[in-house]
């Protein structure tokens, strides 16, 4: 089992920043991919960025250029920097982790909200 809790989340107006933390723990050493997935209230969940253990991105279009995604701690611990925060960038916003066999995210955190206001 992998756990994963994330922090950051908040209210902020728009053009400005925050940055997401998801700290993994347990049986990490067969995870491959961290992502952070994010849901807003009446739409489908989207993966907005994910980062691979050879260090690989990738983003949703609306999001690049403004989001980063970095790992530390020897990969345990992800970061989602977003920057230039826009009113529908508003949504819950979850860390997701892959097994290297997996074709889908295996583990999920919590979500913490994110609300940037106009």
């Amino acid at each position: 089992q992998v756990q994963l809790v994330e922090s950051g989340g908040g209210l902020v107006q728009a053009g400005g920043s925050l940055r997401l933390s998801c700290a993994a723990s347990g049986s990490t050493a067969n995870v491959n991919q961290m992502g952070w997935y994010r849901q807003a209230p009446g739409k489908q969940r989207e993966l907005v960025a994910s980062i691979s253990n050879r260090g690989v991105t990738n983003y949703v279009d609306s999001v690049k250029g403004r989001f980063t995604i970095s790992r530390a701690n020897g990969k345990n611990t992800v970061y989602l920097q977003m920057n230039s925060l826009k009113p529908e960038d508003t949504a819950v916003y979850y860390c997701t982790a892959k097994l290297s066999w997996s074709l889908e995210y295996d583990y999920w955190g919590q979500g913490t909200q994110v609300t940037v206001s106009s």
